[in-house]
Protein backbone atom coordinates (compact mmCIF):
# COMPACT_ATOMS: atom_id res chain seq x y z
CA UNK A 1 0.00 0.00 0.00
CA UNK A 2 2.99 2.23 0.69
CA UNK A 3 4.63 1.76 -2.45
CA UNK A 4 1.45 1.93 -4.33
CA UNK A 5 0.50 5.67 -2.49
CA UNK A 6 4.53 6.54 -3.35
CA UNK A 7 3.78 5.56 -6.95
CA UNK A 8 0.89 7.88 -7.34
CA UNK A 9 2.16 10.40 -5.29
CA UNK A 10 4.81 10.54 -8.04
CA UNK A 11 2.83 10.21 -10.84
CA UNK A 12 0.64 13.50 -9.79
CA UNK A 13 3.50 15.58 -9.39
CA UNK A 14 4.91 14.43 -12.33
CA UNK A 15 1.92 15.55 -13.95
CA UNK A 16 1.49 18.86 -12.36
CA UNK A 17 5.35 19.79 -13.34
CA UNK A 18 3.70 19.22 -16.83
CA UNK A 19 1.25 21.75 -16.25
CA UNK A 20 3.17 24.90 -17.02
CA UNK A 21 4.37 23.81 -20.46
CA UNK A 22 0.83 22.95 -21.39
CA UNK A 23 -0.49 26.03 -20.43
CA UNK A 24 2.05 27.75 -22.52
CA UNK A 25 1.82 25.41 -25.75
CA UNK A 26 -1.94 26.61 -25.28
CA UNK A 27 -2.01 30.25 -24.94
CA UNK A 28 0.52 29.70 -28.25
CA UNK A 29 -2.24 27.62 -30.10
CA UNK A 30 -5.00 30.89 -28.84
CA UNK A 31 -3.06 33.63 -30.33
CA UNK A 32 -2.54 31.38 -33.44
CA UNK A 33 -6.53 30.30 -33.70
CA UNK A 34 -7.09 34.01 -32.91
CA UNK A 35 -5.58 35.79 -35.16
CA UNK A 36 -7.04 33.38 -38.11
CA UNK A 37 -9.95 34.41 -37.24
CA UNK A 38 -9.88 38.07 -37.28
CA UNK A 39 -7.55 38.07 -40.40
CA UNK A 40 -4.08 39.12 -38.71
CA UNK A 41 -0.65 38.67 -39.04
CA UNK A 42 0.50 35.36 -37.08
CA UNK A 43 2.74 37.12 -33.99
CA UNK A 44 6.11 37.57 -35.20
CA UNK A 45 7.77 35.04 -32.47
CA UNK A 46 5.14 32.28 -33.15
CA UNK A 47 5.80 32.07 -37.44
CA UNK A 48 8.95 29.19 -36.14
CA UNK A 49 5.96 27.11 -34.60
CA UNK A 50 3.10 28.30 -37.05
CA UNK A 51 3.20 24.88 -38.95
CA UNK A 52 3.49 22.73 -36.22
CA UNK A 53 1.36 24.33 -34.14
CA UNK A 54 -1.64 24.73 -36.95
CA UNK A 55 -1.35 20.47 -37.21
CA UNK A 56 -2.06 20.00 -33.81
CA UNK A 57 -4.75 23.09 -34.20
CA UNK A 58 -6.51 20.88 -36.42
CA UNK A 59 -6.14 17.23 -34.66
CA UNK A 60 -8.28 19.07 -31.26
CA UNK A 61 -11.83 19.46 -30.41
CA UNK A 62 -13.14 21.61 -28.18
CA UNK A 63 -12.77 18.87 -25.33
CA UNK A 64 -9.10 18.38 -25.92
CA UNK A 65 -8.10 21.93 -27.04
CA UNK A 66 -8.55 22.99 -23.54
CA UNK A 67 -5.15 21.93 -20.87
CA UNK A 68 -6.26 19.93 -17.89
CA UNK A 69 -5.10 20.35 -14.75
CA UNK A 70 -3.85 18.26 -11.39
CA UNK A 71 -7.00 20.79 -9.95
CA UNK A 72 -9.15 18.29 -11.87
CA UNK A 73 -7.36 15.50 -11.27
CA UNK A 74 -8.20 16.59 -7.45
CA UNK A 75 -12.05 15.48 -7.91
CA UNK A 76 -11.76 13.32 -10.90
CA UNK A 77 -13.57 10.31 -8.82
CA UNK A 78 -16.05 13.03 -7.11
CA UNK A 79 -18.59 12.52 -9.28
CA UNK A 80 -18.42 8.24 -9.48
CA UNK A 81 -18.55 7.60 -5.40
CA UNK A 82 -20.11 9.88 -2.54
CA UNK A 83 -17.96 11.58 -0.30
CA UNK A 84 -16.32 9.57 2.65
CA UNK A 85 -15.23 11.99 5.48
CA UNK A 86 -13.38 11.14 8.72
CA UNK A 87 -14.59 14.19 11.28
CA UNK A 88 -11.75 15.00 14.36
CA UNK A 89 -10.39 17.67 16.71
CA UNK A 90 -7.31 18.93 18.63
CA UNK A 91 -6.02 17.07 20.88
CA UNK A 92 -7.23 16.92 24.33
CA UNK A 93 -11.07 18.86 23.20
CA UNK A 94 -13.40 20.68 25.30
CA UNK A 95 -16.71 19.67 25.87
CA UNK A 96 -17.96 22.34 24.15
CA UNK A 97 -15.76 21.27 20.95
CA UNK A 98 -16.68 17.68 21.54
CA UNK A 99 -20.78 18.76 21.19
CA UNK A 100 -20.05 20.70 18.30
CA UNK A 101 -17.74 17.89 16.56
CA UNK A 102 -21.01 15.60 17.12
CA UNK A 103 -23.44 17.97 15.57
CA UNK A 104 -21.08 18.69 12.77
CA UNK A 105 -20.74 15.26 12.05
CA UNK A 106 -24.41 14.51 11.86
CA UNK A 107 -23.94 17.58 8.99
CA UNK A 108 -21.95 15.69 6.96
CA UNK A 109 -23.73 12.20 5.35
CA UNK A 110 -21.93 9.08 5.92
CA UNK A 111 -19.24 10.82 7.92
CA UNK A 112 -17.16 9.35 10.94
CA UNK A 113 -16.03 10.65 13.86
CA UNK A 114 -12.92 10.14 15.61
CA UNK A 115 -11.74 10.60 19.28
CA UNK A 116 -8.25 12.17 18.52
CA UNK A 117 -6.32 10.56 21.44
CA UNK A 118 -2.47 10.37 20.90
CA UNK A 119 -2.53 9.84 17.22
CA UNK A 120 -0.35 12.46 15.37
CA UNK A 121 -2.07 14.00 11.47
CA UNK A 122 0.25 12.15 9.31
CA UNK A 123 -1.00 9.07 10.75
CA UNK A 124 -4.32 9.96 10.62
CA UNK A 125 -3.97 10.71 7.26
CA UNK A 126 -2.34 7.64 6.30
CA UNK A 127 -4.77 5.62 7.94
CA UNK A 128 -7.76 7.56 5.97
CA UNK A 129 -5.70 6.81 2.42
CA UNK A 130 -5.80 3.13 3.17
CA UNK A 131 -9.53 2.69 4.23
CA UNK A 132 -10.30 5.28 1.09
CA UNK A 133 -11.87 8.14 2.61
CA UNK A 134 -12.03 11.16 0.42
CA UNK A 135 -11.50 14.06 3.09
CA UNK A 136 -10.47 14.59 6.67
CA UNK A 137 -11.90 17.57 8.71
CA UNK A 138 -9.77 19.10 11.61
CA UNK A 139 -11.32 21.28 14.34
CA UNK A 140 -9.69 23.45 16.60
CA UNK A 141 -10.37 25.52 19.49
CA UNK A 142 -8.93 28.19 21.90
CA UNK A 143 -10.08 28.57 25.28
CA UNK A 144 -13.06 26.35 24.56
CA UNK A 145 -14.10 28.07 21.60
CA UNK A 146 -13.82 26.66 18.20
CA UNK A 147 -11.93 28.69 15.79
CA UNK A 148 -10.61 26.40 13.04
CA UNK A 149 -11.49 24.21 10.28
CA UNK A 150 -9.31 22.01 8.24
CA UNK A 151 -10.91 20.50 5.22
CA UNK A 152 -8.09 18.06 3.68
CA UNK A 153 -8.81 16.26 0.70
CA UNK A 154 -7.63 12.69 -0.07
CA UNK A 155 -5.09 11.54 -1.64
CA UNK A 156 -3.38 14.42 -2.33
CA UNK A 157 -5.22 17.66 -1.44
CA UNK A 158 -5.85 20.05 -1.79
CA UNK A 159 -6.14 21.85 1.87
CA UNK A 160 -8.16 24.64 2.97
CA UNK A 161 -7.76 26.40 5.90
CA UNK A 162 -10.36 28.37 7.61
CA UNK A 163 -11.24 30.46 10.71
CA UNK A 164 -14.12 29.40 12.59
CA UNK A 165 -16.44 32.01 14.32
CA UNK A 166 -20.32 32.54 15.75
CA UNK A 167 -20.37 29.03 16.54
CA UNK A 168 -24.01 28.20 17.65
CA UNK A 169 -24.98 24.94 18.47
CA UNK A 170 -28.54 23.01 17.74
CA UNK A 171 -30.05 23.66 21.37
CA UNK A 172 -28.99 27.25 21.47
CA UNK A 173 -30.62 28.00 18.86
CA UNK A 174 -34.00 29.46 19.46
CA UNK A 175 -36.41 27.37 16.65
CA UNK A 176 -37.50 24.60 18.79
CA UNK A 177 -37.26 22.55 15.63
CA UNK A 178 -33.38 22.14 16.01
CA UNK A 179 -34.15 19.73 18.73
CA UNK A 180 -34.77 15.89 17.58
CA UNK A 181 -33.56 13.83 15.31
CA UNK A 182 -31.70 15.06 12.15
CA UNK A 183 -32.74 14.34 9.47
CA UNK A 184 -29.60 12.10 7.27
CA UNK A 185 -30.72 12.65 3.76
CA UNK A 186 -28.46 14.40 1.20
CA UNK A 187 -29.09 17.87 1.18
CA UNK A 188 -29.67 20.25 -1.37
CA UNK A 189 -26.63 22.57 -1.41
CA UNK A 190 -27.28 26.49 -2.07
CA UNK A 191 -23.39 28.39 -2.78
CA UNK A 192 -23.82 32.53 -3.27
CA UNK A 193 -21.45 34.73 -4.41
CA UNK A 194 -18.35 32.53 -5.12
CA UNK A 195 -17.37 34.51 -8.48
CA UNK A 196 -13.86 35.08 -8.51
CA UNK A 197 -11.28 32.39 -8.87
CA UNK A 198 -10.91 31.95 -5.92
CA UNK A 199 -14.39 31.93 -4.45
CA UNK A 200 -14.91 28.93 -7.35
CA UNK A 201 -11.55 27.01 -5.99
CA UNK A 202 -13.14 26.90 -2.32
CA UNK A 203 -17.10 26.64 -3.59
CA UNK A 204 -15.74 23.27 -5.09
CA UNK A 205 -13.96 22.08 -2.14
CA UNK A 206 -16.82 23.02 -0.04
CA UNK A 207 -19.71 21.39 -2.43
CA UNK A 208 -17.53 17.90 -3.12
CA UNK A 209 -18.04 17.38 1.14
CA UNK A 210 -21.68 16.42 0.16
CA UNK A 211 -22.95 13.55 -2.01
CA UNK A 212 -25.76 14.26 -4.61
CA UNK A 213 -29.28 14.73 -3.37
CA UNK A 214 -32.59 13.31 -4.27
CA UNK A 215 -34.69 15.35 -6.05
CA UNK A 216 -37.31 15.59 -3.71
CA UNK A 217 -35.22 15.96 -0.67
CA UNK A 218 -36.30 18.25 1.89
CA UNK A 219 -32.72 19.52 3.73
CA UNK A 220 -30.90 22.54 2.51
CA UNK A 221 -27.12 24.08 3.41
CA UNK A 222 -26.08 26.81 2.45
CA UNK A 223 -22.70 28.57 1.91
CA UNK A 224 -23.05 32.62 1.57
CA UNK A 225 -20.54 34.61 0.99
CA UNK A 226 -20.54 38.26 2.36
CA UNK A 227 -17.08 40.35 2.29
CA UNK A 228 -14.96 36.67 2.42
CA UNK A 229 -16.94 35.30 5.50
CA UNK A 230 -18.54 32.49 4.47
CA UNK A 231 -22.25 32.00 6.52
CA UNK A 232 -23.06 28.27 6.95
CA UNK A 233 -26.77 27.65 7.58
CA UNK A 234 -29.27 24.46 7.71
CA UNK A 235 -32.52 24.23 7.06
CA UNK A 236 -35.39 21.92 6.30
CA UNK A 237 -38.53 22.53 4.70
CA UNK A 238 -42.11 21.38 5.05
CA UNK A 239 -45.39 22.28 2.63
CA UNK A 240 -48.16 23.87 4.15
CA UNK A 241 -51.70 24.42 2.42
CA UNK A 242 -50.22 23.98 -0.39
CA UNK A 243 -47.62 23.73 -3.00
CA UNK A 244 -46.65 27.13 -2.83
CA UNK A 245 -46.82 27.38 0.87
CA UNK A 246 -43.51 26.18 2.28
CA UNK A 247 -42.06 26.56 6.08
CA UNK A 248 -38.74 26.69 6.39
CA UNK A 249 -36.98 25.71 9.58
CA UNK A 250 -33.32 26.49 11.04
CA UNK A 251 -32.11 23.12 12.47
CA UNK A 252 -28.50 24.69 12.99
CA UNK A 253 -25.58 24.16 13.74
CA UNK A 254 -24.65 27.85 12.51
CA UNK A 255 -21.50 29.42 11.73
CA UNK A 256 -19.40 31.25 9.90
CA UNK A 257 -15.94 30.76 7.64
CA UNK A 258 -13.14 32.66 7.15
CA UNK A 259 -10.70 31.53 4.38
CA UNK A 260 -6.88 32.29 5.12
CA UNK A 261 -5.19 29.40 2.96
CA UNK A 262 -5.10 26.44 0.46
CA UNK A 263 -2.64 23.94 -0.27
CA UNK A 264 -1.80 22.20 -2.87
CA UNK A 265 -1.53 18.90 -0.81
CA UNK A 266 -2.80 17.34 2.32
CA UNK A 267 -2.51 18.44 5.58
CA UNK A 268 0.19 16.37 6.64
CA UNK A 269 2.51 17.87 4.44
CA UNK A 270 4.61 20.74 5.50
CA UNK A 271 6.01 20.95 2.07
CA UNK A 272 3.04 21.23 0.00
CA UNK A 273 3.12 24.01 -2.29
CA UNK A 274 0.78 26.84 -1.17
CA UNK A 275 -2.09 27.81 -3.99
CA UNK A 276 -3.25 31.08 -2.01
CA UNK A 277 -2.64 32.74 1.25
CA UNK A 278 -4.67 35.27 3.19
CA UNK A 279 -2.01 38.42 3.44
CA UNK A 280 -2.51 41.26 5.88
CA UNK A 281 -2.42 44.14 2.83
CA UNK A 282 -5.71 42.03 0.84
CA UNK A 283 -7.41 43.84 3.72
CA UNK A 284 -7.34 47.08 2.13
CA UNK A 285 -10.79 48.63 0.85
CA UNK A 286 -10.09 47.89 -2.90
CA UNK A 287 -8.76 44.27 -2.47
CA UNK A 288 -10.90 43.41 0.53
CA UNK A 289 -13.57 41.33 -2.06
CA UNK A 290 -11.65 37.77 -2.49
CA UNK A 291 -13.98 35.29 -2.72
CA UNK A 292 -17.07 37.05 -5.10
CA UNK A 293 -18.48 40.31 -5.19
Amino acid sequence: MLRRQVRLRREFLYRKNLEGKERMLYEKKRKIKQALEEGKPIPTELRNEEKALREEIDLEDDYTAVPKSTIDDEYANATITDPKILITTSRDPSAPLTQFVKELNLVFPSAQRMNRGGQVISEIIETCRSHEFTDVILVHEHRGVPDGLVISHLPFGPTAYFGLLNVVTRHDIKDKAAIGTMSQAYPHLILHNFSSKIGVRTANILKHLFPVPKPDTKRIITFANESDYISFRHHVYEKRGGPKSLELKEIGPRFELRLYQIKLGTVDQDEAQTEWVLRPYMNTSKKRKILGD
